[in-house]
């Protein structure tokens, strides 16, 4: 059953901008991509009304945060510059404010610049796939903006992180390296952190599920773990699938990392992701009772 101690027993809250949100139990991310080479077609949204219908389902559906990219990070994407990434994000983080005042967006960027002008447009959360190794000045930023980071692991960029990545012991080899980052982000004065192994970042399909296996040891860090498998390759070439019919074994692994201490669910199906979420939590519950 679920983790008590990473999951259940511990109370974890999120400051956005003044208001407390509770973690101590797990909750769903939805993703909106602003971009046109996404992996997953069905989760590219090309207007502001395409991007409102979206936030729609996903809060319809139970989703806690909007997570909001501009920049493809699948393996091998295209680089998108500076000045497109923000154009894509401020219009649409401004609609959604209008729209939907009480959604909580997370903003997917590796830039400092685009952070910053991200936050300041409305939205809360600064998501980075790099965990500041693609842009020096993002710590720096973060906590200028006093702002909750998700920091996941990755080695290199998009363009180059599946090239044969190769590790000693890859569970080891994540936990020294949010060691190192969480180490300097609090010197720094940041506190709301949340830590993304990076499932399908610069990692085989084995790397990936052992990280899985042993994804207890980030719990070491009394941190919020984000997880993100939804569609990925190492579900649909695993099982000789495709992106389109990879949802069951998103909720598969989703369920798996719940019971290792999972807090958010980052996905592009927010209603199969909030039904994992209450049918795990119900088996734990019943665990807990009849001891």
């Amino acid at each position: 059953m679920m983790a008590k101690d990473t999951f259940l027993n511990r109370k974890i809250t999120l400051n956005l901008k003044g208001q407390l949100i509770d973690l101590s139990k797990p909750c769903v991310m939805g993703i909106l991509n602003l971009t046109p080479d996404s992996f997953y077609s069905y989760s590219r949204v090309s207007s502001v009304d395409a991007a409102l219908t979206r936030v729609e389902n996903c809060l319809t559906e139970g989703a806690s945060f909007i997570d909001i990219g501009a920049y493809s990070s699948r393996p091998g994407a295209a680089d998108v510059t500076e000045e497109e990434e923000i154009q894509r994000l401020v219009p649409v983080i401004s609609a959604i404010r209008d729209r939907f005042p009480e959604a909580k967006l997370s903003i997917d960027t590796f830039r400092a610049r685009v952070a910053r002008e991200s936050i300041e447009a409305g939205a809360h959360i600064i998501n980075d796939i790099a965990a500041g190794e693609m842009d020096e000045a993002m710590f720096d930023t973060v906590a200028d903006l006093k702002v909750p980071y998700i920091l996941m692991h990755m080695v290199g960029t998009p363009q180059t992180m599946q090239k044969n990545p190769v590790y000693d012991n890859v569970s080891l080899e994540v936990v020294d390296y949010f060691a190192d980052k969480v180490s300097r982000l609090k010197k720094l004065g940041v506190s709301d952190l949340i830590l993304d192994p990076g499932f399908g970042f610069s990692k085989t399909i084995d790397h990936n599920y052992q990280l899985l296996n042993d994804m207890e040891n980030l719990n070491i860090f009394g941190l919020p773990l984000l997880v993100g498998f939804s569609r990925k390759s190492m579900i649909y070439k695993f099982l000789g699938i495709t992106p389109e019919t990879a949802l069951n074994g998103t909720t598969v692994l989703n369920t798996l990392s719940l019971q290792k201490g999972a807090a958010i669910l980052r996905v592009h199906d927010v209603k199969a992701a909030v039904e994992c979420i209450k049918l795990v939590e119900k088996c734990s519950s019943m665990d807990i009772s009849l001891k």
